[in-house]
Parts: structure tokens; C-alpha cells; sequence
């Protein structure tokens, strides 16, 4: 969906440009507004960053190589309304030598796309993002948001009772968002937040802008929004739904067959049949921490198997019932920390792999995926090993881009290795007092 709320830039007295990163951060930089700058300049070593600052020599961040500016760009046009007092903001590409920079999230995805149309098809997304909230504990740290009356599909202060998502469905409304639904999920203090289906960078862009809105507002009173993928053991995870369809040449949706016994069309399950193909290859893509991992368990209705059901929400790849133009995919394994970005290449591209080499879907999952399922494969059970997996599926490696799949691997792999090296709290509350 296009932005429809754009302002002329000097409306505004400065610019927030934006762009994500490997890590799935929003980084970028304020420009003053009067300047009409349509750049800004980064250094491309955040691309060798890890979440704590580390800088590893990942292939393709220049770090060892002097460690060069990148140009984030972007269009007068396409500033919108920010959250900001007196601030529009915008959504940059990455740029290195006049090039689209490589190793760009927001490239992988606009290449994903790409394939999709060399195909002949246009790629229509809508994502659900899960999301705890927090308040202070009172020693530096958080806890669980206290909402006693809170219940899933809650509204009204039972599970609000400040206001939060009021502003944030307003904040959204300024700024052009597309909000489809917002609600209180099952476990609390967990919310499910909606957006419009639409045009897939569009769509991703806004997902990535209301991310970090969300966050601020909540910041705002003073909470703590979180899209960790499992921050409570007793308490079920965030995920970040990604749902798909494909229109086709006569801009019919090209998922749908009304002459087929279920109303899909083989085109549709082809895709099922990539994106269960790669199942174990996508997760590293799609569950990027190694807290992800918590939450891909079996019997936790998050993506973990190797299926795909009708209408089924045990199963990994949900085909909602709807036909005819609302036919679509909901990938359920993304992380609600997962960037947006690379979560929705690596579902494009496993998708197309199934067309491209007409694998076939196999059976639909029809048992309960709690305590029985017939799928036989799952996710790896930890960040490493699926790591591993993905480097081992060389097809999905390659068809998202090598040199973001190298430099994903390689800050990914020491963010494992720290893990593997940490002292938890665990250990010394378990062992200390017997050994």
C-alpha cells in the first residue's frame, strides 16, 4: 500500500532517515529539513556490529578494508509524517559506489521481489507482530506489566489501563500506518498488533516504521515494548506472522483456483512445497536469536514442524480459509524479533524455489500438532544449528544473496559463540549450592 499521508519536507524542521540493519535495528540520522538533503552518509561498519558493539570482520562490512561511507538515499516524496514533533521521516536504501549495497536488508527483500516479478507475478504481504510489555521492577530491570483483568482478544482497560494502544492506533493514524487490528493475545501482558495486506515493500516499510514507533510511545509511558521471542519461560512467545499471496499478470490472485477441490491453485502449492522444503534452512533467517529458539518448541503452536494444515494454527504454514482474492500463506515461524526484512526474503524466495523446481506439497498436517502431529521434521533447536542448516542449503543460501547470507552468518555466529561462552544465572543458582 502506498503512503498516503505524505507532507512537503519543509513542513517539517527536520528528517529522520531510516533504514534497518543485519541485526534488525532502525539505525539512521536527523537531517534539518531546510537543507533538502536526499542522503546521508553512514559509516558501512555497522554492518560489522553484533547487539553489544562487538565488531566482527563479517564478509562484506569493510571493516578490515578502512571501513568506507555508505549512502542511505531516499525521496523528498516519500517523507511522511513522524511521531516526532516537527519531524517527517523516511525510509532509506542503502547505497555503496553508486550500487545498491549488498548486504541492505531492505535490498535482499527488494531482490526477492524482483525474482517474484521476473516470474511474472507481483508479491502482496500483511504481517502480525506479537508483543510483551513491560514496566519497571524497581532495580533496573523489568517485569511483567500489570494488567490482573487482561484476557485474549481484550480491548478497554481491562488490559490497557493507560492508554497505550489508543495512542499508538492514533500515533499510527498521523503517521499514515495502516492499522488492520489490535488486541490482547492469549498470555498477558502480550499484544497482537496488525497491519494492512498489501504491496510487500510497502508493507514491510510500514511493519518496520510501526516497530519502532510502537516502541517509542510506549517509551513515552514509561513501559518497555518487547518483541523478544520468549521473555517469560512460563508465558507463550511473540511471533511475527508473515502472511503472502501473488498476483498475476491479469492482477487476479494467482493462489486462488476456484475449480480446484480446495480452491488453491497449483502455483500455491508449489510455494507450500518450497517453504516446507526449506523448513530447516529458513530459520536462522526467520528465528535470529538464540532466545528464539525458546520459543520454536514443539507443542508451542509457533512454526516448529515441518507442516502446513488448512486453516490449522498448529501447523507452521497456515492456509486461512478464505478463497477467491483473499487467498494466502501465513508463514507462523518468524520471531517477533526477526527483521522484517530478511523474514520476508527468506519466505519469498523458499516459496519460489518450489515453483521454480515444481516441488510438490506434501499432505496437510490434520492432527492436533500439541501432543501428535505426522510431520517428522522440525526447526533445529538452537541458534548454531540452524546456523548450520542454513549455510547447508546452499539453494536458499544463494537465492537470498550470498553476500548478505555470509555477513548474517558470520555476525550470527558470534553472537553464538558468546552465548556458548556466558555464565547464566541458572547455572550458578542450580549448581552453587551443591557443588
Amino acid at each position: 500500500m502506498p503512503n498516503t499521508r505524505k507532507s512537503r519536507p519543509h513542513d517539517y524542521k527536520r528528517i529522520r532517515v531510516l533504514f534497518p540493519d543485519h541485526l534488525g535495528l532502525a539505525r539512521g540520522k536527523y537531517l534539518p529539513a531546510a537543507h533538502g538533503a536526499t542522503h546521508a552518509n553512514h559509516c558501512i561498519g555497522i554492518f560489522a556490529l553484533t547487539f553489544d558493539r562487538t565488531m566482527i570482520p563479517a564478509p562484506g562490512s569493510k571493516m578490515l578494508e578502512g571501513l568506507p561511507d555508505c549512502k542511505a538515499t531516499f525521496s523528498l516524496d516519500d517523507v511522511r509524517p513522524g511521531w516526532e514533533p516537527d519531524t517527517g521521516v523516511v525510509v532509506a536504501d542503502l547505497e555503496l559506489e553508486g550500487k545498491p549495497l549488498a548486504v541492505s536488508p531492505r535490498h535482499t527483500l527488494r531482490k526477492a521481489i524482483a525474482d517474484w516479478h521476473a516470474l511474472g507475478y507481483r508479491v502482496n504481504i500483511g504481517m502480525e507482530l506479537e508483543a510483551y510489555i513491560m514496566a519497571p521492577d524497581g532495580n533496573d530491570g523489568w517485569k511483567p506489566w500489570d494488567t490482573p483483568g487482561a484476557y485474549v482478544y481484550g480491548t478497554g482497560t481491562a488490559v490497557d489501563p493507560v492508554g497505550l494502544f489508543q495512542d499508538i492506533m492514533r500515533t499510527a493514524e498521523e503517521c499514515g500506518l495502516p492499522v488492520e487490528s489490535i488486541n490482547s493475545e492469549y498470555d498477558t501482558p502480550q499484544w497482537e498488533l496488525t497491519l494492512v495486506f498489501g504491496e510487500a515493500l510497502a508493507a514491510v516499510d510500514n511493519i518496520f516504521l510501526f516497530k519502532v514507533m510502537a516502541r517509542e510511545v510506549a517509551a513515552r509511558h514509561g513501559l518497555l515494548l518487547t518483541y523478544l521471542g520468549r521473555p517469560y519461560a512460563d508465558r507463550g512467545g511473540s511471533g511475527l506472522h508473515v502472511n503472502l499471496s501473488l498476483v498475476d499478470k491479469k492482477g487476479k490472485n494467482a493462489f486462488a483456483d476456484a475449480s480446484a477441490k480446495d480452491g488453491l491453485s497449483h502455483l500455491a502449492h508449489h510455494c507450500i512445497g518450497g517453504l516446507i522444503a526449506h523448513h530447516e534452512g529458513m530459520s536462522a533467517l526467520c528465528a535470529p536469536t538464540v532466545n528464539a529458539y525458546k520459543r520454536l518448541r514443539a507443542g508451542q503452536l509457533a512454526g516448529y514442524w515441518a507442516n502446513w494444515g488448512y486453516d490449522h494454527r498448529g501447523a507452521t504454514l497456515r492456509v486461512p480459509k478464505e478463497r477467491g482474492a483473499a487467498t494466502r500463506l501465513e508463514h507462523r515461524m518468524p520471531d517477533g524479533a526477526a527483521s522484517p526484512y530478511l523474514s520476508a526474503a527468506a519466505v519469498l524466495q523458499a516459496a519460489r524455489l518450489g515453483v521454480v523446481n515444481r516441488i510438490a506439497s506434501p499432505p496437510p498436517e490434520e492432527q492436533d500438532c500439541l501432543e501428535h502431529q505426522t510431520a517428522t521434521r522440525h526447526t533445529p533447536d538452537d541458534l548454531g544449528r540452524a546456523l548450520e542448516a542454513f549455510e547447508a542449503d546452499k539453494e536458499l543460501y544463494d537465492a537470498v544473496g550470498c553476500d548478505m547470507s555470509a555477513l548474517f552468518v558470520a555476525i550470527k555466529q558470534a553472537e553464538w559463540q558468546k552465548f556458548r561462552m556466558a555464565v547464566t544465572d541458572w547455572e550458578l543458582n542450580y549448581y552453587l549450592p551443591f557443588l
